[in-house]
């Protein structure tokens, strides 16, 4: 709601990645972003799931903080900022979104993220 005129506001829409790599294979979807030494400003590393499930994240051998997010059916269920090294972090989702910390300040559960392909 716009405080001023008491008008729902338009829904808020911005990019939350240009660059998103999908983590398709098991290798891959465990490896997520261990060893790397950052990630660009853009990026994102999805993670698809055939159902939606309580699916964890661990920041074990990643040095720098991302911003995680869960969807189920392209609904936001959870995000949280995960610390370099010692983060964990668990949520229910069909889809998890792993992007640089801040990318995903303002997202909020109930949010709807649209992935283009």
């Amino acid at each position: 709601m716009d405080p001023e005129d008491d008008e729902p506001s338009a829904p808020r829409e911005r990019v939350l990645a240009t660059q998103v790599d999908v983590a398709d294979s098991f290798g891959s979807q465990a490896r997520g972003l261990m060893f790397r030494r950052s990630v660009p400003e853009e990026y994102a590393l999805m993670f698809r799931f055939e159902e939606a499930d309580s699916r964890s994240l661990h920041m074990l051998f990643v040095p720098f903080a991302i911003d995680a997010v869960w969807l189920v059916d392209g609904e936001v269920t959870k995000v949280k900022r995960l610390r370099p090294w010692i983060g964990l972090g668990w949520g229910t989702a069909d889809t998890v979104i792993e992007l640089p910390a801040g990318a995903a300040e303002d997202v909020e559960p109930g949010d709807s993220v649209e992935i283009v392909e």
